[in-house]
């Protein structure tokens, strides 16, 4: 089943073509890559996926709806992260899962639990972020875009940061959520 279809899609900013017909579609269980040097549009093509910012010309469904028609159905079953995790650097990991929780009707405390030992912040969830390193506040990103159990999960530059032995654990784990819970993912990468 097609998760994510992007037909034709163009932007322009500031009269500069950032993307041209940029067209691909991603499946349930696929891991597709955006890769490309800094300042060629995998970011801003993020952007317009999520709804962030919007393509001149194109048409981009996700889950079957129209982005543009339907953005609230469309967007529904989507998380992601955008250049870098912002969290608040003064709670603790699992308070600022909670803080996600909320903005989620349907999601539980056993959600928040199943998330952390996902990513592997186990041993320091109750730590606060402003002592975390980079890694671990990638993975407590990812862990904030995994609480909704989205079918659509969209990573920019995860790795960023990352030493080799994190670099391995994420691409672990994105394989596993892409088998193990069905998930289409797209990541960007230099």
């Amino acid at each position: 089943m097609k998760v994510l279809e992007i037909n034709n899609v163009s932007k322009v900013i500031r009269k500069k073509q950032v993307l041209r017909d940029v067209s691909f579609f991603l499946c349930n269980k696929e891991i597709v890559g955006l890769v490309g040097k800094n300042g060629v549009g995998k970011s801003t093509l993020i952007k317009v996926i999520l709804g962030l910012q919007k393509c001149n010309k194109g048409i981009i469904k996700i889950n079957g709806f129209n982005l543009r028609t339907n953005y609230v159905e469309a967007i529904k079953g989507v998380s992601g992260i955008v250049e870098t995790p912002d969290m608040y650097s003064y709670l603790s990991g699992y308070e600022n899962l909670l803080l996600i929780k909320r903005m989620y009707k349907d999601v539980r405390y056993e959600d928040i639990d199943r998330v952390v030992k996902l990513v592997n912040l186990k041993d320091s969830i109750n730590i606060k972020v402003s002592k975390y390193s980079l890694g671990m506040k990638q993975r407590l990103g990812i862990a904030c875009s995994l609480i909704n159990k989205p079918k659509l999960l969209i990573l920019d530059e995860p790795t960023n940061g990352l030493d080799p032995e994190g670099i391995i654990e994420l691409r672990n784990l994105l394989k596993k959520l892409a088998k193990e819970e069905k998930m289409a993912i797209l990541i960007s990468s230099h």
